[in-house]
């Protein structure tokens, strides 16, 4: 009876597996993961009966060296997350960043210009309107950082849902933003929001294992543990200087080498020679390669795609699955638990939340296309292929999408727990309403768009 049973259970195994492949392969899983996490964090917060769960973030979190405390008292998990794990969220970050000015989107002044002027624009008008609501007010004044940011995965992944009603052009221009956001973003937080006192001693010593590390990637060292050794002691001297950690990521993303250890041509030839050396001893044993010389050729050949695969490529394909399945998720259920309760006694709430609502609703769209569309009309860059602009203007209400970045500024931009609670709520319910309003608007746009299309076919 089992094996009768047996081939009739195969079929839904593999169905299962090809299922689950394709979820974690999609574009959009990872914000889907990241939009289920952050309502696991609020029911949570909000369900008395679940609360206590939620002060696991608060457990001190800490490690000894013999009498040496390596963080200091006030070190949580919540804040190991928030500094240590999001550095590699960071690195991840730094990577697309460098990939993108190698050999993408921002790897010329042609390609570059108008992603960034538009992710400037989305930048400079919702810090604007924040400070608008919260001008005069020194409790809120300076969380003007705090709706600047795009949050990439979940603006990408209403772009998926949405699937060919937003063309690839379309895509790529919002992701080109997002990285210039994203970079824009960075220095404003090592800039304008440091963790504590700058200590200029750590500073400079991090500043020795950085240079190091760049020597090290010229000299044409492409050890991964140089990287992650380094790394973590670039990490915990920027930890101790009083720069936020997670810069550290970004820091060392720069020192990644990006070009490979041989080139195109010689890659090509080497490899080209090795299947045909496999070819000549092939024994035509389709079912096994038993053949000890083609397996030796294969060692060769694995060793060439090695050589050819840059480590930069390598760190950002093995981590993209890491902070996309676990760190976000992680990072939400740790940031995300607030009592969606604001209390209006607390000076300026009103302003506070307004201007995370506007800016990021109302500044990010406007700047976006605003500065887009000036670039285009004085011919500093050009409007990419397939792209129109009310599909710019969706473009930029999909960047009112403020979740991660935001949410990270916020949790630095205020001391008052009150005041930081109200800035989550207040990302949280704006981010909700840009990605609704920013799906209608490309549904929109798109139906418009087919009409247009099938009324010229016809005439």
């Amino acid at each position: 009876m089992s094996e009768k049973t047996l081939p009739a259970e195969q079929p839904v195994t593999s169905s299962a597996q090809r299922y689950f492949t394709k979820f974690f392969e999609a574009e959009s899983a990872g914000g889907i993961l990241l939009l289920i996490s952050t309502v696991i964090a609020l029911i949570f917060a909000n369900v008395p009966a679940l609360q206590p769960a939620v002060r696991i973030w608060e457990v001190p979190f800490n490690l000894m060296i013999g009498s040496y405390a390596v963080f200091g008292p006030d070190f949580t998990i919540g804040a190991f997350v928030n500094d240590a794990l999001m550095a590699i969220f960071f690195f991840t970050v730094g990577l697309e960043i460098k990939r993108e000015m190698t050999v993408g989107q921002l790897s010329s002044v042609k390609k570059a210009t108008l992603p960034v002027f538009a992710a400037l624009g989305g930048m400079i008008f919702p810090a604007l309107i924040f400070t608008i609501f919260n001008h005069g007010n020194p409790a809120t004044a300076h969380g003007w950082g705090v709706p600047m940011a795009t949050d990439i995965a979940f603006a990408i992944g209403i772009l998926a849902i949405l699937g060919k009603k937003a063309p690839l052009g379309v895509k790529v221009f919002l992701t080109a933003i997002a990285i210039a956001d994203d970079l824009g973003s960075i220095v404003v937080l090592a800039v304008f929001y440091p963790s504590h006192a700058i200590h200029l001693l750590w500073l400079g010593l991090a500043l020795v294992v950085f240079v190091a590390l760049i020597i090290a990637g010229r000299l044409g060292v492409r050890k991964v543990w140089v990287t992650v050794l380094g790394g973590i002691a670039l990490w915990y001297l920027v930890y101790l200087s009083g720069v936020h950690a997670t810069i550290a990521g970004v820091l060392l993303a720069i020192t990644v080498p990006y070009k490979t250890k041989i080139n195109e041509l010689r890659f090509s030839v080497q490899t080209q020679h090795l299947l045909d050396k496999f070819k000549k001893t092939s024994k035509a044993n389709i079912e096994a390669l038993a053949n000890t010389e083609q397996m030796h050729i294969i060692h060769q050949m694995s060793e060439q795609l090695d050589a050819a695969e840059p480590l930069m490529h390598k760190f950002e394909s093995n981590l993209q699955p890491i902070v996309n399945f676990l760190i976000m998720p992680i990072f939400a259920l740790a940031n995300a638990a607030v009592v969606l309760n604001m209390d209006f006694t607390v000076p300026g709430v009103t302003g506070l939340s307004l201007g995370i609502f506007f800016g990021l609703q109302c500044g990010k769209p406007i700047g976006i296309f605003l500065f887009s569309y000036l670039a285009v009309k004085c011919k500093l860059s050009a409007l990419p292929d397939g792209v129109s602009w009310p599909q710019v203007v969706a473009l930029g209400v999909l960047g009112g999408i403020g979740f991660t970045m935001s949410i990270f500024i916020d949790n630095l931009a205020f001391t008052d727990a009150g005041l930081i609670d109200t800035g989550k709520v207040a990302i949280l319910i704006t981010s909700a309403t840009a990605a609704v309003v920013g799906y209608l608007i490309f549904s929109a746009t798109a139906k418009k768009l087919n009409k247009a299309n099938t009324t010229n076919n016809n005439q």
